[in-house]
């Protein structure tokens, strides 16, 4: 398929327009220039045409070795990746400096390039035409991502170049699953704990921007990625402080998208610093992604440079005493910045999905039934009746949810509750991921508790 790359300096409108193109709110759009730091690739649909489109960071010049610099790498990247630029300038203030000297980049990057003069509702201005006609990227096009003015022609522009590229490739990339479908991954955890260093390492390339800057990651960046025969989304997140020092507006909305990124994932790594495993924050994540009902792997990175012993005499305790909620909680040891550790945090991503799956027979499991109230039968209830357990049944997976049917579903205390829950987890080795397991009365679907 096409690849589409929104380019420009900070503050034209490029976020927007890749919210309007993909049909969803997927990148931060804010006010404050230099929002946006890494490139964000999602698909768009534009009436019939489908592609690729590539956010970026807006282009500020430095020569140095800075924030900045990183940002303008990250761009280059995605013009290199890309099969044609929209080049966004802000009609409401003409033409800027930065504007002339990223067009002449652009131009030696040898890319077709189509000049969109973005917050223009009407027609453009006969002098600011002729002065767009000078930085050698063609006729400005009159646009507006907010008001919609000029996507007729953008699609149509789109879609020749769509048709060239096919003619050119003499087949599309339509990027259609083979029945491989892909497992999405959310990368989560506090600022500077290494996240987009981890997905580099992975992806073995500078896909993310990444330095000692603690909240360089704002938006959640997801990237296709295959190891092994299985495909991955890889979503790399912004880093979740203390609710209580979270004040600002921008941060605020980057917490959200990272929310929304762990619950819309399959598999959450928590990534930890070695230095300081598992403190209150780090369980607040966890607890949350398990209360999502979503599967979990610990990595504790920066190991090379770890106190090992005092390190993972911690993690245990605060395993053991602090997150109860499940047990047998993957946990592996990584150093992303060496690229150690990698192939084992991937094998333990896979081993909890597929738990994650898991559909156990219907004779195994009402075996286990039998066996475990034979074991230790259910008490009375708080209301001091008789407990009778009938039978139990899997409701559905992902997680694996079940339905144990009671005569006294109202009185059968939570310890017991947790008993079967943790037996369950046991029996069919289902650590790591949330158990779901509601009491029901006969076939009434309104008498239910549950448990995670």
């Amino acid at each position: 398929m096409l690849k589409v790359a929104i380019i420009g300096r900070p503050n034209v409108g490029k976020s927007t327009l890749f919210n309007r193109l993909v049909g969803k709110k997927l990148a931060i759009v804010h006010d404050k220039p230099g929002v946006t730091r890494d490139r964000k690739i999602a698909r768009a649909k534009f009436k019939d045409l489908e592609f690729w489109v590539i956010d970026t960071a807006g282009y500020e010049y430095s020569t140095t070795d800075n924030m900045e610099s990183r940002m303008w790498k990250q761009t280059q990247l995605a013009i290199q990746d890309a099969d044609v630029c929209l080049f966004m300038f802000d009609a409401r203030v003409g033409l800027q400096p930065h504007d002339e000297l990223f067009a002449d980049l652009v131009r030696r990057m040898n890319k077709p390039v189509l000049l969109l003069a973005n917050k223009c509702e009407g027609k453009i201005p006969e002098s600011l035409a002729m002065e767009a006609y000078k930085l050698g990227l063609g006729a400005p096009l009159a646009f507006s991502a907010v008001h919609g003015t000029g996507f007729d022609d953008l699609y149509l522009a789109l879609l020749r170049k769509s048709e060239e590229k096919e003619e050119a490739n003499n087949k599309e990339d339509t990027a259609e699953d083979d029945g491989n479908k892909p497992v999405q991954i959310a990368f989560v955890g506090r600022p500077n704990v290494g996240k987009s260093t981890l997905v580099n390492a992975l992806l073995d390339d500078e896909r993310m921007l990444t330095g000692p800057e603690a909240g360089m990651t704002r938006d959640a960046i997801t990237t296709a990625w295959e190891w092994q025969g299985q495909k991955f989304q890889l979503v790399d997140t912004a880093g979740l402080r203390r609710q209580a020092k979270v004040n600002d507006t921008l941060e605020k909305m980057s917490v959200e998208n990272t929310k929304y990124a762990a619950n819309m994932a399959q598999v959450v790594v928590l990534v930890l610093d070695a230095d300081a495993v598992l403190d209150k924050q780090d369980l607040t994540i966890a607890r949350n992604v398990i209360n999502e009902g979503r599967a979990l792997v610990i990595a504790v990175n920066k190991w090379d440079i770890a106190n090992r012993k005092e390190t993972l005499e911690k993690l245990n305790y605060k395993l053991e005493t602090s997150l109860t909620q499940v047990t047998g909680v993957p946990t592996v040891t990584i150093s992303a910045l060496k690229k150690e550790g990698l192939d084992k945090l991937m094998k333990a991503v896979l081993k909890v999905y597929k738990r994650w799956n898991t559909r156990i027979p219907t004779a195994p499991l009402n075996k286990w039934f039998a066996d475990v109230q034979e074991q230790n039968p259910a008490p009375l209830g708080k209301n001091k009746r008789r407990i009778k357990l009938k039978y139990i049944t899997q409701a559905k997976t992902r997680p694996p949810s079940f339905y144990v049917f009671s005569s006294n579903p109202e009185g059968l205390p939570e310890s017991y509750l947790r008993y079967l829950t943790n037996s369950l987890r046991n029996t069919f080795d289902l650590g790591g991921i949330p158990l779901r397991l509601t009491v029901r009365k006969g076939d009434n679907p309104y008498a239910d508790r549950k448990t995670n």
